[in-house]
């Protein structure tokens, strides 16, 4: 008996009844197309957005110890940082990355004493901390013990290609009040989204 070829299907049916078998070309294609997600989710997940953990008390409230953070890697090849941004950066002389949020930009005059922090001499509103501030003040205390300009770093502008950067844990941080202005070729990324534990998913308030 000789087999017969369904016009328009591309399979080939079996003269016993057997169900028909797809021909080897479209396999391959689904092998290529698989091959090709793969591709994407790896190019998206390593050059465009990374996971990063947050290690330390340096951002508490709003940041902790164990927390996974999604870092875009892209954003800042468009445009440069802005105020207020939580950013993910390379410090060299700590053999490590930091996460922060950004007080001032290139150009800014930065000025932290006590609880009040200046930029170009206006007040920031910093309602990521407020809560904690109050909760210090109540307690007639300040939430932060160091100031800037300091004795190590005297001068408080910006300079260009760099940013000022503090932790949201004003009294325990290390950042651009002891390690000074962060260039902006340090800078990984911006953190966007906090994704573990479960129960702290949340896109991040910039």
């Amino acid at each position: 008996m000789q087999q017969d070829l369904q016009q328009g299907q591309g399979e080939i049916v079996e003269p016993d009844g057997k169900n028909p078998r797809k021909p080897k070309n479209e396999v391959l294609e689904w092998i290529k197309a698989i091959a090709i997600a793969l591709v994407l989710v790896i190019l998206i997940r390593w050059l465009l957005f990374k996971p990063f953990i947050v290690d330390g008390p340096s951002m508490q409230p709003n940041f902790h110890t164990g927390e996974r953070v999604i870092v875009n890697e892209i954003l800042y090849d468009i445009r440069s940082p802005q105020r207020g941004e939580v950013i993910v950066f390379h410090v060299p002389s700590e053999g490590r990355d930091f996460i922060k949020r950004v007080i001032g930009v290139a150009g800014d005059t930065v000025k932290v004493e006590g609880d009040v922090v200046t930029v170009n001499g206006q007040p920031v509103n910093e309602t990521y901390i407020q809560g904690a501030i109050d909760e210090a003040h109540n307690n007639n205390a300040l939430y932060n013990d160091k100031n800037f300009p300091n004795e190590k770093f005297t001068d408080g502008t910006v300079p260009e290609g760099h940013v000022f950067v503090m932790g949201d844990n004003r009294s325990d941080s290390t950042d651009s009040r002891m390690i000074g202005y962060v260039p902006l070729s340090d800078i990984v990324g911006r953190a966007d989204l906090i994704f573990w534990p479960v129960k702290d998913i949340s896109v991040i308030n910039h």
